[in-house]
C-alpha cells in the first residue's frame, strides 16, 4: 500500500482472532491504511469465555510505543483494551499529543463473554487518560462504568452522559447505540463533536451479534482520520462498514472501505 497512511494500535491479542489486535488489523487492512501495533497484553479466548489474561510489563509497552513511533509515520493511533492501571498510565505517559495527531480510544472494560478485561483501578486511571484522546467511543454500559452512573435509558440522558465524558476531557465522543433498546430496524449512534454539535448516525439494524465490532468501528475511524477525514464522515462510514459486515455483504462492505478520491 504505498504512501498509505500508518495507524497504531495499541491493544491486546485475541486467540480467537475474533476480537483484539486480530480485528484492528484485519480493520485497517480492508480501509488500506498501513498498520503498527503495541501490545498491552496477551488473552487466550473464545467465542464463550476468557481463559487467561497475561499484561506486558511496563517497559516492553513502553519501548513498543516508542519504537512505533519513533520513524515519524504514524498519522492516528486507536487504543483499545489495556488490562491494567499501570498500561493506562504507560500509554498516558508515551502517547503523543492529540494536537499532532488523531487518537481514538475504545474503553474496553468488559468482554462479549462478561470477563472483566481492565481491573477496578484501571477505570479511574482511564478517565485520567481521556485529556489525552480525541475521540472516545464507548458502548452504553461503557459509558456508564466510566462516570459511575446508571444506564443511559433515554435519548436526554445519553447526551448528558456524552456531556458529562466530554467534560472530563476528551475532545469528541461517539456513543454507540448497539444496546439501546430496538426501536424498529434501525440503530443510532450519537457523536457530540468538539464545538458541542450533536450527530444522529442511524443504519439497518442487524439481527444477532458479533464479538470485535468495537474494535472495527474505532480502528476504521482511525483508518479515515488517518486519511483526514472529518469526524462525522469517519463516524458514518465505519458504522456503515460493521453494519455491512454484520450483514455478511462483502460487496457492500468493499465498496464502502474504498478510499474516496
Amino acid at each position: 500500500m504505498a504512501d498509505a497512511p500508518r495507524v497504531l494500535v495499541i491493544a491486546a491479542t485475541d486467540s480467537s482472532g475474533g476480537a483484539g489486535l486480530t480485528r484492528d488489523l484485519q480493520t485497517l487492512t480492508a480501509w488500506r491504511v498501513e498498520a503498527c501495533c503495541a501490545v498491552t497484553a496477551v488473552t487466550a479466548q473464545t467465542d464463550a469465555q476468557v481463559r487467561g489474561i497475561w499484561p506486558l510489563p511496563r517497559d516492553s509497552l513502553a519501548q513498543q510505543i516508542r519504537a512505533a513511533l519513533g520513524n515519524g509515520t504514524v498519522a492516528a493511533v486507536k487504543i483499545g483494551m489495556l488490562a491494567t492501571a499501570a498500561a493506562v498510565e504507560t500509554v498516558a505517559e508515551e502517547l503523543p499529543s492529540r494536537e499532532r495527531l488523531p487518537i481514538v480510544l475504545d474503553p474496553v472494560l468488559v468482554s462479549s463473554s462478561g470477563a472483566v478485561l481492565l481491573e477496578a483501578d484501571g477505570i479511574e486511571r482511564l478517565r485520567q487518560l481521556l485529556p489525552r484522546v480525541s475521540l472516545l467511543t464507548p458502548n452504553l454500559p461503557e459509558a456508564a462504568a466510566l462516570l459511575q452512573a446508571p444506564l443511559a435509558r433515554s435519548e436526554a440522558q445519553m447526551l448528558e452522559q456524552m456531556r458529562a465524558l466530554q467534560a472530563l476531557g476528551t475532545l469528541a465522543v461517539l456513543l454507540k447505540g448497539g444496546h439501546e433498546s430496538p426501536a424498529g430496524n434501525q440503530v443510532t449512534d450519537r457523536l457530540l463533536t468538539p464545538e458541542g454539535q450533536l450527530h444522529r448516525l442511524s443504519t439497518r439494524r442487524v439481527p444477532g451479534s458479533r464479538r470485535g465490532t468495537g474494535c472495527s468501528a474505532a480502528s476504521a475511524i482511525a483508518a479515515q482520520l488517518a486519511r483526514g477525514s472529518s469526524l462525522p464522515a469517519a463516524c458514518t462510514a465505519a458504522q456503515e462498514y460493521v453494519a455491512a459486515a454484520l450483514a455478511g455483504d462483502p460487496w457492500r462492505a468493499e465498496l464502502l472501505r474504498r478510499p474516496s478520491a
